[in-house]
């Protein structure tokens, strides 16, 4: 059955970590770094707390790949890490850290509309996603955006899926679901009877049971290819 509607993650998908800012925060604490080099290892640090950290919540676990990007770029100064993510999550309850948005989003999800199909961002978040789409330029070219802040209940738990559903006007049938999280993403939405795909730009999940793309580009490849 053709898809109608896309449901997006929005972090790890649509908007990044500005890595840049949490270089800049670790500065003034005797740590030089950069920003490249954090992103650098975010996909590796983002699989391994995927795969072991599967019981937490999915905004424990955002932080928690901090902790795994730190590591890998040798980020191992206790205290200056500790005072940058004070400074960091005070700045993410106000405007949001994910706020980089990589060149090909917004083409791709101009081509997913062109195409007819209604986008609705599913996200677990603090309450600030919308803002924070309007103030990256994304949420212009979107349709519906649902914060599990203000939903009550966040993904993997299908009622999100199933709120998002219903205050999209879709059917699970004909939606589909991309994120970035094998256990928050793709097994949420197995769970509301949606099809999903797992956003794997670093080629990690082979091993995984789930249709993988590498980019919004290649999904929007592989939905025009279906109709």
């Amino acid at each position: 059955m053709a898809i109608d509607t896309v449901f997006l993650d929005a972090g790890g998908v649509l908007v990044f970590p500005n890595w840049d800012l949490v270089a800049a925060a670790l500065a003034p604490h005797g740590v030089t770094t950069s920003g490249a080099a954090l992103a650098a290892v975010e996909w590796d640090a983002k699989h391994a707390v995927d795969t072991g950290a599967a019981g937490e919540p999915d905004l424990v676990r955002g932080w928690l790949v901090f902790g795994q990007v730190f590591t890998r770029a040798g980020v191992t100064d206790r205290a200056a890490i500790d005072a940058a993510l004070t400074e960091l999550q005070r700045y993410h309850a106000e405007h949001n850290l994910w706020e980089r948005v990589p060149d090909g989003v917004i083409p791709a999800l101009q081509r997913l509309r062109a195409s007819g199909r209604k986008l609705v961002v599913v996200s677990n978040a603090n309450g600030r996603i919308a803002a924070a789409l309007g103030r990256t330029g994304i949420a212009p070219h979107v349709d519906v955006i649902i914060d599990s802040f203000d939903m009550g209940v966040e993904k993997p738990d299908p009622r999100l899926f199933e709120l998002a559903l219903t205050r999209a006007g879709a059917r699970a049938a004909t939606t589909l679901h991309v994120g970035d999280l094998f256990h928050t993403d793709v097994v949420g939405a197995r769970a509301a009877g949606i099809r999903a795909v797992l956003l794997d730009m670093a080629d990690l999940y082979g091993a995984f049971d789930c249709e993988r793309v590498r980019s919004l580009g290649e999904l929007a490849d592989k939905l025009d290819r279906e109709t």
